[in-house]
Parts: structure tokens; C-alpha cells; sequence
């Protein structure tokens, strides 16, 4: 539902109105044109059509002629991947939960957060506090520490030089060496383990899942607490978490940067 105290910024409406009429039955407008049909001033839409040629958002061509820019594809189609993510990858979600009787999540890189996009709860009577859309800590998480792993660890070190390694429990990395070291051995091991470093007495297990380029798409977790992952059990969680995200980059069309089925 609208709400309809919601602050509005004309310019931003305006614009947004710009881009919707271009995205109609006639695809090419005028600068007059538009100004007639959106009943804005002349020098205005001037104003908001070079704002969005400047920002990609559209194309002009001869004739002062404009069109709708590759840009506006490039976000739709992203927008459209992570909704293709989130249903290609709820049925491996629901079958790891009811074989762990965990919880498990998937997460994506946003900024210098990791992001819950899609989430199956444990059926037990202990519940997590995690949510989707809830931002959660790169190097004390294991989905952040699986989104990480496989980037260049320059880019990886300009984040944290930035954001500093706050620690959350006596367990969590605070050091960027250290950091690099626990990077290299998910990169062996295909997996990342979060062993109560974000949150005391809850362990966490991640392994990425990979595009068609070779790059980290998001990552795959299931997480609990340690009376539930124990140490007897991390063997299996770890292993059932890699062959789920190894399946899941498949079915994405996706390769690992070195392919190698787990």
C-alpha cells in the first residue's frame, strides 16, 4: 500500500515519470513532445532529459530524439537475477533445513554488508534473529567471509581499511592478516565456518555459489547453535552446504574461477 505521507522530491517524479513514458507505446519523444505531454515547462524537461542522458538512463539520437539507455537494461536485469537466485535456490534451502533441522540462508554482497535475500527457518523452537533484507558483518560471518574469499584481497583490504574489523565476540578476526589467512583456506576448502565469531554460541557454515563468470554470485549458509552444529556434526552440515551451492551454481550456469565439483 502507498503511503501517502510519504515525502516527495518533484525533480526525482518527474524524472521517473520521463522514464516511464519512454517506456510506452511510443518509444522516442521529443524534448517538446514530452514537455507537452507531462505538462512540465519546456526548459525543465530540458533539464531532466540531459540529467538522464548524462546518467545513462537515456539515449539521444538525431533530431533531439530520445530513447530509453542500455542502462535502464543492465538494472532490470539484475533486479530479474535476483529473483531468478532467490527461486532457483529455496528448494536447496528447504532441503538442507528439513536434513539439518537448521536454518538456512542465502546472502549477497551489497556494499560492505552482506545481505539475507531469501531465508528458511529452523522447525525447531529455537529461532534465530535474522531476517531477509537484515545486513550482516563481511569478516565475522561465514556468508561474508564466502562472498569475500574469492575477490582479489587488494579490494578485500580496501574495505576493511575503511570500515575497520570491529570485533563482535573473543573469536572474531580483527586483524587483516589474519583475515587474508582464513580467505586462502576457504578458497581451499570451498567453504567458510563461522564458529560463534559473530554471535556467541551460534555457528554458521557458507559456501558461495558462482555465475557464469566465475565471479561470487552469493553465498549459501546454514546456521544454528552450537548444542545443534556440533563438532561431530560440522563434517556432514560442511559437506551437504558445498554440494548444494556447487548444484546451485550448475543450475545458474555458473563455474568455480578453478572448476572442481566438491
Amino acid at each position: 500500500m502507498k503511503d501517502s505521507k510519504a515525502p516527495r522530491v518533484p525533480a526525482v517524479l518527474r524524472g521517473l515519470q520521463i522514464l516511464e513514458l519512454l517506456a510506452g507505446h511510443k518509444k522516442r519523444w521529443t524534448n517538446s513532445e514530452v514537455s507537452r505531454k507531462l505538462k512540465i515547462p519546456k526548459s525543465t524537461t530540458s533539464y531532466l532529459l540531459h540529467t538522464l542522458l548524462a546518467s545513462g538512463y537515456l539515449v539521444r539520437e538525431e533530431e533531439g530524439i530520445y530513447r530509453l539507455g542500455m542502462k535502464l537494461l543492465a538494472l532490470g536485469g539484475q533486479a530479474l537475477r535476483g529473483i531468478e537466485l532467490r527461486e532457483v535456490a529455496l528448494p536447496s534451502l528447504r532441503r538442507l533445513t528439513l536434513d539439518t533441522q537448521t536454518t538456512a540462508h542465502l546472502a549477497v554482497l551489497e556494499g560492505f554488508e552482506a545481505v539475507y535475500i531469501e531465508r528458511v527457518p529452523s522447525p525447531g523452537f529455537i529461532q534465530l534473529d535474522t531476517w531477509v533484507g537484515r545486513r550482516m558483518p563481511l569478516h565475522s560471518t561465514s556468508v561474508g567471509k564466502a562472498l569475500l574469499a574469492f575477490l582479489p584481497f587488494a579490494e578485500t583490504e580496501e574495505i576493511f581499511r575503511s570500515i575497520g574489523l570491529p570485533r563482535f565476540t573473543p573469536r572474531t578476526i580483527s586483524s587483516l592478516p589474519r583475515l587474508k589467512q582464513e580467505l586462502q583456506r576457504i578458497r581451499d576448502r570451498g567453504v567458510a565456518v563461522d564458529n560463534e565469531e559473530n554471535t556467541p554460541g551460534v555457528r554458521c557454515i557458507a559456501a558461495p555459489i558462482f555465475g557464469p563468470n566465475g565471479r561470487v554470485l552469493a553465498a549459501l549458509s546454514l546456521t544454528g547453535p552450537v548444542q545443534q552444529i556440533t563438532e561431530e556434526r560440522i563434517g556432514m552440515i560442511v559437506e551437504k552446504v558445498k554440494e548444494a551451492a556447487w548444484q546451485l551454481t550448475l543450475a545458474l550456469g555458473g563455474h568455480a574461477p578453478n572448476p572442481q565439483a566438491p
